[in-house]
């Protein structure tokens, strides 16, 4: 594919974890929205909750997450009572003992909290919900925050999934993010998991990284194979030093153009599926064994904040400061500041600091959005059987595209609009064509590849 073909439709769109999208959240929506919200959860519903340790004790370049870097652990002893009592509050508002079928502890690095923190929030969680026995609870883990305790306690708390970042393998790069990571450390996090239960390891890799090359992104690739994760992430790495002030630190020059990020990404991928792992949307790849793989294979894949998932839960319940959850409703999301999210929720407030109701537009166009980046397309019939005549507009946005598309990435028959394979690189810049809100405000995002 020539380099213009690739930047013509490498533009920056959003990665649609959610639509609409973060950036259109706005203030209107707050407590006494997410109060009634959550007051009106369905009783035989089960949720999903995710709660976001929002530190690490060192800063990665290269992190789009909300995150800062602590030399102190009291500050984060003193973040778990915030959270304990943000779960309390959440749950007083519920007004019943709710059903949990997944738990997410992402960041941050939540790998860092020290037992007596890891049991409060397990006791918090217990006490609160009812947490069923072959519950989800997956864990991301910075490698140099394992020690022997700390996997005990994770133990305790009933991690049966986890996530590493691996990023690269090779030095040069590494040193270029300030992420120094050897093999040895990862694979003891990764065994030290495994013997104590964990059944299902993920591994992140990104490319686009300073310094990166295909040589050094296959090495790195036969490193992660070796592993033996079920699962592997391959994501571009997204620059945004303009939200994100630290990427400052790494030198631009250094950086593959789009047309090399894309040769990055193809290689990744092929080395994957070569290796028997199963393609999952964009940058997800999967055993044939793993829940995951059987999922896509019958078109039950789910995309959320944490990414491609089998979490099918109708609402998603958030903890800490900046998580976003997710209720029939619509969107909220908590103040960013972990100072001003301790001081609301010690208070006795809910921290919700923005949300999004959605409309009934906002559901057909979310629905669309998803299908496309888990399935690579979308039918009409399916569509209208869910929602009514609502959906002839996405009819017509499917008939511009596919007619005035000259690259062949699209088709369209009328009834079933699919993302071609040559067009699957920038599905995201397709799904953006049925974004209603990307035009109007001034979000930045990162490239489309």
């Amino acid at each position: 594919m020539d380099a213009q073909t690739v930047e013509r439709h490498a533009a920056p769109v959003p990665r649609y974890t959610s639509y609409p999208t973060a950036p259109h959240f706005h203030a209107g929506i707050g407590e006494a929205a997410y109060s009634s919200w959550l007051n009106s959860l369905d009783p035989a519903a089960g949720l999903s909750l995710y709660l976001h340790v929002p530190f690490c004790d060192r800063l990665c370049w290269f992190c789009g997450c909300h995150t800062k870097q602590v030399r102190r652990y009291e500050p984060v002893k003193n973040y778990v009572d915030a959270l304990e009592s943000e779960i309390d509050l959440v749950a007083r508002h519920i007004g019943r003992v709710q059903t949990v079928e997944a738990i997410h502890l992402g960041g941050g690095s939540p790998s860092l909290l020290e037992p007596p923190e890891i049991g409060r929030l397990r006791t918090a969680l217990g006490a609160h919900f009812a947490v069923v026995e072959d519950c989800e609870i997956s864990l991301e883990v910075d490698p140099n925050d394992v020690t022997a305790e700390r996997l005990a306690a994770w133990a305790s708390f009933g991690v049966n999934r986890t996530s590493f970042g691996v990023q690269d393998f090779d030095e040069t790069v590494q040193r270029s993010i300030n992420r120094i990571q050897s093999f040895e450390q990862t694979l003891t996090a990764v065994e030290g998991f495994r013997t104590r239960g964990v059944t299902s390891v993920n591994l992140d890799v990104l490319y686009g990284l300073p310094h990166q090359t295909a040589a050094s992104l296959t090495r790195t690739i036969k490193r992660v194979i070796e592993l033996a994760p079920d699962r592997v992430a391959l994501f571009g790495y997204a620059h945004v030093p303009w939200m994100k002030k630290h990427q400052r630190l790494i030198d631009t020059s250094a950086l593959p153009d789009a047309s090399a990020r894309l040769e990055q990404a193809r290689l990744g991928a092929s080395l994957l599926t070569e290796a028997g792992y199963v393609p999952v949307g964009i940058d997800h790849f999967a055993r044939p064994a793993d829940r995951l793989a059987a999922y896509a294979k019958a078109g039950r894949v789910r995309r959320n904040f944490q990414g491609y998932t089998t979490d099918a839960a109708s609402a998603i319940l958030g903890f800490g400061a900046s998580t976003i959850g997710r209720l029939t409703q619509g969107y909220v999301q908590n103040v960013v500041a972990t100072a001003d999210y301790s001081r609301m929720v010690l208070s006795g407030r809910l921290a919700t600091a923005r949300g999004f109701q959605l409309a009934e537009d906002d559901r057909v166009r979310a629905t669309v959005i998803e299908s496309l980046m888990c399935g690579f397309g979308f039918s009409l019939r399916e569509l209208r059987a869910a929602f009514g005549e609502q959906v002839d507009h996405i009819a017509g946005i499917a008939e511009e595209i596919w007619r005035g598309d000259e690259d062949g990435f699209t088709s369209f028959d009328g009834e079933r609009f699919a993302v071609t394979l040559d067009g699957r690189p920038f599905v995201r810049t397709i799904a953006s064509r049925f974004d209603r809100y990307h035009a109007q405000g001034n979000a930045r995002h990162s490239a489309a590849v």
